[in-house]
């Protein structure tokens, strides 16, 4: 489920407490966590509702002025149904924390390098995470496509590997482009074999 950054601010603010999309069938169960730019989003509930349904006072809930404005905002399709997802923001992403703990044993550095050797022994393009972390060391701040193109890789492919390195902590999204956090460059260095106790 994606959010712009406005509605974004407003669920973490506690302004909005619902969303509305049309979907084949949802995309998102009660119970399920999005890691979102604000935090970490729970989902109470999602049911599929008629459009008569909707009240302004639904919409002003999902962040829209009007029933008419959030309906006029939907995406399109007779196959489609309007779900109502109910939301809520419930912590900080645990991600923060992870890319920001570099107080790593020899161990636990192991342990990440093992991991990322097992990434890249099921990866279907050969071995990538050590030259991905060379390249965002490297070149911080740069588009994804041309970082891409740098080691002959389709955008979006590339954009996906790098969220696994995300997701261990290891680098981080700019505005454009991306950075190693701090665990990350404590990981790289481990990986060049210059890490020191």
């Amino acid at each position: 489920m994606l959010f712009t950054q406005d509605a974004l601010s407003k669920i973490a603010a506690g302004d909005v407490d619902l969303a509305f999309r049309r979907w084949v069938r949802p995309a998102v169960r009660p119970g399920t966590r999005l890691r979102t730019a604000v935090g970490v989003l729970a989902v109470d509930a999602v049911e599929a509702v008629e459009e008569s349904a909707v009240s302004d006072k639904d919409a002003r809930r999902a962040g829209y002025a009007d029933r008419a404005g959030l309906l006029a905002d939907q995406r399109p399709g007779a196959d489609r149904a309007l779900y109502r997802v109910t939301l809520r923001r419930v912590g900080a992403d645990p991600r923060i924390g992870l890319r920001e703990d570099t107080d790593l044993t020899a161990a636990d550095l192991d342990a990440v390098t093992t991991a990322l050797a097992r990434v890249d022994a099921r990866s279907g393009h050969g071995p990538w995470t050590t030259a991905t972390l060379e390249l965002i060391a490297a070149h911080p701040a740069v588009r994804a496509a041309d970082l891409a193109a740098r080691l002959g890789r389709e955008t979006l492919p590339f954009k996906a590997d790098v969220r696994k390195l995300k997701e261990r902590g290891l680098t981080e999204s700019l505005d454009v482009g991306y950075r190693l956090s701090p665990r990350g460059r404590r990981v790289l260095d481990h990986l060049r074999g210059t890490n020191r106790p």
